[in-house]
């Protein structure tokens, strides 16, 4: 049976003369912080003082004893790696063993009769894109770093969301192995489910030594009590196992997510002999088709799972660290709890990070997240010669084949607006038919995906209207990304067209208060202070923040407070404008995935959750606009139109009571609409004449309500609305059941209390609180659960509760 011995123990760092203790996995930066020989760049304006790490070569170094390679009965010896950051000469005992460029990979040597001090020399990864870019020649990118010339992590170079920190490193786990005869070079489970029936074609992939040429083997698998075995013919296996009455995986929200221990084992043929190797996956049963054809409104991009058409509520997935070797399972388990608990179903995976870790695909299998897969290019010419030709089909062919076995992988996806770069952003003229990435996306890894894992759909990229008949983001036509509406307009302007898939849109926020303070100690805190500039990476963020702010409220001077709570406000409004919008418009629009749900460091950025893993109220929306049912009151060319979404398996018998309101709380009409909604499905009306509110006074609003779900239209901007002077009582309680970790804070309105805000933080720094933004009536009464506060008292909290106040 082969043998593991694991290398993660014992490494050193070679810093000058000297030797650090190195933590593998890891990467250059964690030791040096580790020994106190750099300040954290996460705080302040510390960043570029650490830009030197990144610009020079590293070694790491590890003795490894007679006692590890010495074979006992084993013919082979493997030294490898899962994964080195990233241009790196490997050697042992003064022998190399071979030269790596590829982070994205893993790594095997023979290293059988070997022992000594093994070492692992890094080149820069800037010098190593200098080699590269001297070979294959210039190309555009929209940042100025070399990351398309280098197979690493694109975004450790910095992107409008984080800090340029170029690693080193071994980022993922190595080892030793020892073994005999032969080994599972590669097992590709192909799952497929007919009627009742879950079908399983493992193919197998076969390494033999030099002795075990002529051995007779044989492959058996297992899986849900069904068994099934296949003679090794050469270096290669094919069995098929079918399971009947299969429990089928669903998406959440749509069904349970039944997973399979699926087992396959080498054996040579003869009686009572021992597993030479075996492998071991969870898989589940499921289809996935995407539906590209063609109808009245372009060209469609809807996902089908399992029969059943899916209207996708996703968000984008950025690297939860820019030192991404820091990101345990348990982290990557909480924050993807986090993710589900949001109402979100499929989580994209972008072009300019990783492949993540298997604990991130595990999660998500068990969570019911489908998982949109980019292969690893983002917002640059990529060159297509060699020596980055064969490592793409090297990464992808990797890559495909790890992470295949998982359910929640729903789709591949060629690349990040390299497509659309092309066409628009005065790359082609540039490029005078050199080579940009392309023959990647629309040849090499369609022919990898069809070649190795034919179950799953592909498409060349995000955006990606299909072919190049229509514009790469045309919104008629495939998956489209809206930054117009960030970049230069206001988000009500989300609700000028319905895309047949969003793929990407998103609006900047600051993150908490206490993220702030932890990330800028000492600083006072101000829109344009130099830490918080520091930690505004994006081309004029703060501006556009500012213009957000400004197009509905007054821009607060000198009140950084106001100015965080604002700022907070029409973020979680922009995005909920356009989810709103496109959800009453499926099946038209059949997804929005919103950029982004995490951040890699703190910084003032479009995520929900921030780089310290406090949730923004833009969490705490996208629960509201993502829950299975949503009222939505929709502007309209004759008037306000009341959307009631029903995203359920079952029919929705919703009484929806509309009322139109005085800004003094006072009643002006109402009427209750007795709506009927089938499942998956959408009910539009538009409000009766006499419900809606008179957009020339100011002084009117429109409010729909049902067992606990409410809208809200105001005619005009909240600036000129007229808005009374909020008044509310706030009182605090200890919780029923006695729980002493947390208080409840009940909070009694006695005027109109727009978009009323705890941000618990503000308590103390591990305060969480249950509630986004709330919108009271005059009377009403809301109870929100803190946790994390318990002595809080009601001074307290109201000095931590923000509403939005006249102008």
């Amino acid at each position: 049976m082969r043998e593991v011995v694991q290398l993660t123990e014992d490494w050193s760092l070679r810093h000058g003369e000297s030797l650090l203790p190195a933590q593998v996995p890891g990467c250059v930066h964690t030791d040096l912080l580790t020994a106190g020989l750099i300040p954290d760049p996460f705080l302040g304006v510390n960043e570029p003082e650490v830009a030197w790490v990144g610009q020079r070569a590293w070694t790491y170094v590890r003795d490894v004893a007679a006692t590890d390679t010495a074979e006992e009965g084993h013919e082979r010896t493997d030294l490898v790696f899962d994964g080195l950051d990233t241009a790196a000469t490997v050697t042992l005992d003064g022998r190399e063993l071979g030269r790596t460029r590829n982070m994205h990979r893993h790594h095997r040597f023979d290293v059988t009769g070997h022992h000594g001090l093994l070492k692992v020399d890094f080149a820069s990864a800037y010098d190593e894109a200098a080699s590269v870019r001297a070979l294959t020649g210039e190309r555009p990118n929209v940042y100025p770093e070399p990351f398309q010339y280098i197979r690493k992590m694109a975004s450790s170079f910095g992107w409008d969301w984080g800090p340029t920190l170029v690693t080193a490193g071994i980022w993922r786990p190595v080892r030793l192995e020892r073994w005999s005869t032969a080994r599972l070079a590669g097992v590709r489970p192909l799952v497929t489910v007919e009627g009742a029936t879950g079908r399983v074609e493992v193919r197998v992939e076969v390494e033999r030594t030099e002795a075990g040429t002529d051995r007779s083997l044989t492959v058996r698998a297992t899986v849900a009590g069904v068994e099934a075995h296949a003679a090794v013919d050469g270096t290669r296996a094919v069995l098929t196992l079918d399971v009947p009455d299969v429990a089928l995986w669903w998406p959440r929200g749509y069904g349970a997510q039944p997973l399979y221990d699926l087992e396959v084992v080498l054996v040579e043929d003869g009686p009572e002999t021992e597993p030479l190797d075996s492998w071991q996956r969870r898989i589940g049963f499921r289809n996935v088709e995407l539906d590209r054809s063609a109808d009245e409104h372009g060209t469609g991009f809807t996902f089908v799972v399992n029969g059943v058409r899916v209207f996708v509520r996703g968000v984008n997935w950025i690297p939860d660290d820019v030192f991404p070797s820091r990101i345990t399972p348990e982290r990557y388990r909480t924050r993807l709890r986090q993710t589900a608990e949001a109402g979100v179903d499929l989580v994209r995976i972008w072009g300019g990070g990783i492949y993540e870790d298997d604990a991130f695909y595990d999660a998500c299998d068990e969570l019911g997240l489908m998982v949109w897969q980019d292969f690893l290019f983002a917002c640059a010419a990529y060159p297509e010669e060699q020596p980055l030709r064969g490592e793409v089909e090297a990464e992808a062919r990797d890559n495909v084949v790890r992470l295949m076995p998982h359910p929640s992988l729903v789709l591949w996806n060629g690349n990040n607006e390299n497509l659309w770069g092309f066409r628009d952003w005065d790359w082609e003229p540039g490029l005078a038919g050199d080579s940009w990435g392309g023959g990647y996306y629309l040849d090499l890894l369609p022919r990898v995906v069809a070649e190795l894992d034919p179950t799953r759909p592909y498409t060349a990229g995000s955006p990606w209207s299909g072919s190049w008949d229509h514009h790469p983001n045309d919104p008629a036509h495939g998956t489209h990304h809206s930054w117009e509406v960030w970049n230069r307009r206001d988000y009500a302007e989300y609700r000028d067209s319905v895309p047949r898939f969003v793929s990407e849109f998103g609006w900047q926020a600051p993150p908490a208060m206490a993220t702030l303070r932890r990330a800028l100690p000492g600083e006072r805190l101000a829109p344009d202070s130099p830490g918080m500039l520091h930690h505004q990476k994006a081309e004029d963020g703060n501006g556009k923040l500012n213009r957000g702010v400004e197009r509905h409220f007054v821009l607060p001077e000198d009140d950084f407070d106001r100015w965080h709570y604002l700022t907070q406000v029409v973020q979680a409004r922009a995005i909920a404008a356009g989810i709103e919008h496109w959800r009453a418009h499926w099946p038209v629009c059949a997804g929005t995935v919103v950029w982004q749900i995490n951040d890699c460091w703190p910084v003032s950025s479009w995520a929900a959750i921030d780089g310290d893993g406090r949730l923004k109220p833009l969490y705490h929306e996208l629960r509201r606009v993502y829950a299975d049912r949503l009222l939505t009151l929709q502007p309209g060319t004759d008037g306000p139109v009341l959307a009631v979404v029903n995203q359920a398996a079952e029919p929705w018998q919703a009484p929806v009571t509309l009322r139109r309101m005085r800004a003094d709380g006072t009643e002006a009409a109402s009427l209750v609409l007795d709506v009927a909604v089938g499942p998956r499905s959408v009910h539009r009306q538009s409000v009766p004449e006499e419900l809606v509110p008179d957009e020339r006074s100011g002084k009117e609003f429109l409010v729909a309500d049902h067992g606990g779900l409410r809208a809200l239209h105001l005619p005009v901007p909240d600036k000129d609305f007229a808005y009374p002077v909020p008044r509310y009582d706030v009182a605090v309680e200890s919780p029923v059941g006695g729980d002493t970790g947390s208080v409840e804070v009940v909070v009694t309105a006695h005027t109109l209390v727009r978009d009323l805000l705890l941000q618990a933080d503000r308590l103390g720094p591990d305060a969480v609180c249950d509630s986004g933004l709330l919108t009271l009536l005059p009377g009403e009464r809301a109870r929100l659960r803190v946790t994390g506060a318990a002595e809080a008292g009601a001074n307290a909290v109201r000095a931590a509760l923000y509403c939005v106040e006249p102008a």
